[in-house]
């Protein structure tokens, strides 16, 4: 990193997380109330099909970028982080440090990772370091307890939410922000 501080000693820095979530026509079951006597009464369905949820979350600011997928694997990452990569302009102007876990198709090496943005891994087993892991529960609130027919209906919901959520960066931001995680740019 010190060589591409070298080349551009102006350039920002930002770091970002990201992470992937699966979600599925198989309900999230959450506990509700319902009055006394009564049991609480929830669609679902044992579908075994999904969608997956990439989300990158840049935790100082709360500002998000969502992608909808049908599969996880290399190639398909490679083209997300391109289109990451234009949506928040990294390039020779901008570098932006993302980091994530160790899943195999993060660490291949047939993974194309755009210029401007720099992959920093994790440790082995440590969801509990990623910001991104918190960006979950905020968007399972759109599907908790809903039934879905379709993975289209599933998308279409999903893709609300995260609409909603980019357009609350303070509740996200609550969320992901880490007292140890850096406030602004790192400067070398």
């Amino acid at each position: 990193m010190d060589e591409r501080r070298a080349e551009n000693p102006e350039r920002p820095v930002e770091i970002w997380a990201f992470d992937e979530h699966r979600v599925g026509l198989k309900p999230i079951l959450r506990r509700q109330w319902a009055p006394k006597g009564e049991r609480p009464m929830a669609v679902g369905q044992h579908r075994y099909e999904w969608l997956y949820l990439y989300g990158f979350v840049h935790p100082s600011n709360g500002a998000v970028v969502w992608f909808v997928c049908t599969t996880v694997d290399t190639d398909l990452l490679s083209a997300v982080l391109v289109a990451f990569g234009q949506a928040v302009g990294a390039g020779k102007d901008k570098l932006v440090v993302l980091v994530l876990d160790q899943a195999g198709w993060h660490v291949s090496d047939r993974l194309v990772v755009p210029d401007g943005i720099v992959l920093e891994f994790l440790p082995s087993y440590t969801p509990e370091l990623q910001p991104a892991e918190h960006l979950w529960p905020l968007t399972n609130e759109a599907v908790a307890n809903q039934h879905f027919a379709t993975l289209e209906a599933l998308d279409t919901a999903l893709s609300a939410r995260c609409c909603t959520l980019a357009a609350m960066p303070e509740i996200v931001k609550a969320e992901t922000r880490f007292g140890w995680w850096p406030a602004t740019a790192v400067a070398n």
